[in-house]
């Protein structure tokens, strides 16, 4: 991929900068770095390009935003790519590009700038606890990170794909006891996980029953996977016990977690298969075990953790702000047993010294915000250079209340997967009754997968997604099915002009409607690399969207197979590289796309 200079709206726009900046500097005598962080130039729907800086420049230099707009729109009415402007009363300056330009660069709009190179980003994301089958929930961080993954990768990072499984841990202990106590050999034979499941929640409802009865006064508490209980109920001290042992080496409890591991690796691996989702490593928290006390030793070695009534802390005090008041990272229990964050501070060290990051990404829920604050604070007092983030996602819930693997309340994602597949199959042939039936569930397979996959990533991932069938499935509307058909209609007219022995030609003599929707194609580069920055794939989302609708506008008004030679061949050129266009976006969301629907 190309390092882009001339020749594109990237070099465009940072050439109106730097002309409006030094006018306003020259008129006014401001700073130049000022004048030029308020001149953006953006798109707009009443031009080309916009604008506003005039308005948050007017009390800087003492005038008002009409007398900025003028002193701007003076120095840009030399630059020949803009054919003409128009000045509000507010001080917004509006400008058109000349179509001529738009055409000679046409070739350019999938260029990208390698923001990234020479940088190494790890994304952690995905990272399903073991023993448990993935369920709607999980989808959320799986394709967000993968389609993070890709956008990184497209701007020229090395990017590290790291799956950190929850393969050890508490719930090992949980489910060790269940098997033991309960387990149905021939089910397990069957569908291992499915059973391993079952024994959980059963686990959990045992554990329910002994928390409400009383003995000598005392109510069992129910406990979570890391909670430190004070008065543990009889069966989690049994799962304790087997957690210790496992810990320590059990044969027998080492080969039952074996087992549970490797049965959950079979199940992960058709998933993420089906999703086409991949990893370039999965190192889960057992990988990091034995790491675990040298890394607390470590860091009271270096002053930066303390004894706490038999536990070790790290005091974050330092690292707290005005606004929000750190509380200490508890690394190691009073017992001796080791937490999550332990596993999260040994395995960025590992990160650290295998593959020295730039940027390391984790790609998570809205309820770890607290937890990676800490460890964040944890690595800035062990000097860690790099940048840290926390790719937060708002929860997904059911239209009763949360998801809960703990009390049965989820959905699998074969199950979602599966409907979906089905619901795409019966609208193909519905659609398109002369495909054969292996046909059609190709179809539904790409157009099934992609509607769940684009029904997450569409939403700002900040937001709470409440999961309804109908939503999750939508096949029309801003949705996967609609710009995966949008790309199929371009592939069909491109198949039929090759078969008359026609070819794109040159973009020319463009109609305003080809204006716009050539000047949008322009913008994907620019959209692309907003998404890198803001770590928001939505942004794409919404952009192929309205390509998908201006290219649906063009086509009913355009006449292009019938137009005449020199019209149809720069509008098969235009289509082309919409087609080009809507494949690599949907591409970096990780979306299959279809030559035939």
């Amino acid at each position: 991929m190309e390092v882009v200079s001339e020749g594109t709206m990237f070099s465009l726009l940072d050439r109106l900068k730097q002309q409006a900046a030094q006018a306003v500097c020259e008129r006014f005598g401001i700073e130049r770095e000022v004048a030029e962080s308020a001149l953006l130039f953006t798109r707009s729907k009443h031009a080309d390009l916009q604008t506003v800086g005039a308005l948050s420049l007017a009390k800087r230099c003492k005038c008002s935003p009409q007398e900025i707009g003028k002193a701007i729109q003076g120095a840009l009415e030399k630059e020949e790519v803009v054919l003409r402007f128009e000045l509000t009363d507010r001080g917004f300056l509006n400008l058109w590009i000349r179509s001529e330009w738009l055409a000679t660069y046409a070739h350019r709009a999938l260029s990208l700038r390698l923001l990234g190179a020479g940088q190494c980003v790890v994304v952690d994301y995905s990272s399903p606890n073991v023993a448990k089958p993935m369920h709607i929930a999980h989808i959320r961080s799986t394709i967000l990170g993968d389609a993070i993954k890709r956008v990184f990768q497209a701007v020229g990072y090395r990017v590290i794909a790291d799956n950190h499984l929850g393969d050890w841990g508490t719930q090992f202990g949980k489910l060790i006891v269940a098997y033991k106590k309960w387990v149905n050999l021939d089910a397990f034979q069957a569908n291992p996980v499915q059973e391993l499941l079952r024994l959980y929640v059963l686990f959990s409802e045992e554990e329910k029953k002994q928390q409400q009865s009383q003995k000598g006064g005392q109510v069992f508490r129910h406990s979570s996977d890391e909670e430190e209980d004070a008065s543990p109920s009889p069966l989690l001290q049994e799962a304790r016990a087997e957690l210790v042992k496992l810990q320590r080496g059990d044969e027998q409890n080492r080969a039952l977690w074996s087992l549970f591991l490797e049965a959950s690796r079979r199940e992960l691996d058709k998933m993420y298969q089906r999703l086409g989702v991949q990893f370039d490593i999965t190192l889960g928290e057992s990988f990091y075990r034995d790491q675990l006390a040298s890394t607390v030793e470590a860091l009271v070695q270096k002053g930066l953790a303390v004894e706490d009534q038999g536990a070790i802390i790290v005091p974050l005090e330092r690292e707290s702000t005005v606004g929000e008041k750190l509380p200490p990272l508890l690394i190691r229990k009073a017992d001796g047993g080791f937490l999550y964050s332990t596993t999260d501070i040994a395995t960025l060290l590992y990160r650290m010294e295998q593959w020295n990051p730039t940027w390391i990404l984790y790609v998570t829920d809205e309820r770890q915000q607290l937890h990676f604050k800490q460890l964040f604070a944890t690595a800035k007092q062990l000097g860690i250079s790099a940048n840290l983030e926390h790719i937060w996602f708002g929860l997904m819930r059911l239209p009763e209340g949360t998801i809960s693997t703990r009390q049965g309340h989820l959905i699998s994602l074969e199950a979602l997967l599966d409907e979906a597949e089905e619901r795409a199959f019966q609208v193909a042939c519905e659609c398109n009754p002369e495909l054969t039936e292996a046909e059609a569930r190709e179809v539904a397979r790409v157009v099934g997968i992609g509607a769940v996959k684009y029904n997450n990533l569409s939403k700002d991932r900040q937001t709470l997604l409440t999961f309804t069938w109908d939503k999750a499935l939508a096949l029309s509307g801003n949705t996967a099915p609609y710009l995966q058909y949008a790309y199929a209609r371009t592939r069909s007219i491109l198949r039929k002009a090759e078969q008359q022995g026609l070819s794109p030609g040159a973009i020319s003599n463009l109609a305003p409607m080809e204006h716009e929707l050539l000047l949008r194609l322009l913008w994907f580069p620019i959209i692309v690399e907003e998404v890198a920055k803001t770590v928001k794939p939505h942004l794409l989302c919404e952009y192929l969207f309205e390509v998908a609708l201006l290219f649906s506008t063009f086509y009913k008004q355009m006449h292009v197979l019938k137009a005449e030679p020199q019209l149809r061949g720069s509008r098969l050129a235009l289509i082309d590289l919409v087609s080009r266009v809507l494949k690599k976006g949907l591409d970096l969301l990780g979306i299959a796309v279809l030559e035939r629907m």
